[in-house]
């Protein structure tokens, strides 16, 4: 378990979050809890079957949890999250220019760990920012979209290797 997080392992939470919510033309799979959203990935790698399960509740106030599943039902890497989007009026408008977008990017800014975006993202008056501390097994994160200078979106998240 100590060494579960190398290469391999980044590479599939790369690939899983790309394939994902992060990709607006992936559809959600079947609510695992009464009122989720549900998104859901899986790849064998080097003789091992990953998964990695994505939920969470609500759309403008949410909250959830991404876990990753390695060789078993037991669960060995997750985060949980809880985000706001401050002017309702901008909810999907922003997840379309700023938010889906810059979660495209993960893993291509090596500055913050590769859990959610890239450390900042601009487009059609979005900014997107993500700052971390710590390390993919035991962080802390913020993520927060500005339009025209104006905080609309904030999301804090944590996590790490489960065991």
């Amino acid at each position: 378990m100590e060494n579960m997080i190398n290469n391999t392992f980044i590479d599939f939470l790369i690939k899983a979050k790309k394939s994902t919510y992060a990709n607006s033309t992936i559809e959600k799979v079947k609510s695992s809890r009464v009122g989720s959203s549900d998104y859901h990935y899986e790849e064998k790698i080097d003789n091992k079957k990953y998964i990695y399960h994505d939920t969470y509740f609500g759309g403008t106030k949410f909250m959830g949890e991404e876990v990753v599943y390695c060789d078993s039902n037991k669960p060995v890497w997750g985060m949980n999250y809880y985000g706001v989007t401050f002017d309702d009026t901008l909810g999907e408008e922003a997840m379309d220019n700023a938010l889906r977008p810059a979660l495209m990017k993960v893993g291509e800014d090596k500055s913050v760990i590769p859990v959610r975006g890239i450390s900042q993202f601009e487009n059609n008056r979005y900014v997107y920012t993500f700052k971390t501390t710590g390390t993919i097994e035991n962080f802390d994160g913020t993520e927060q979209i500005y339009k025209d200078n104006n905080l609309i979106y904030e999301l804090h998240c944590s996590g790490g290797l489960i065991k």
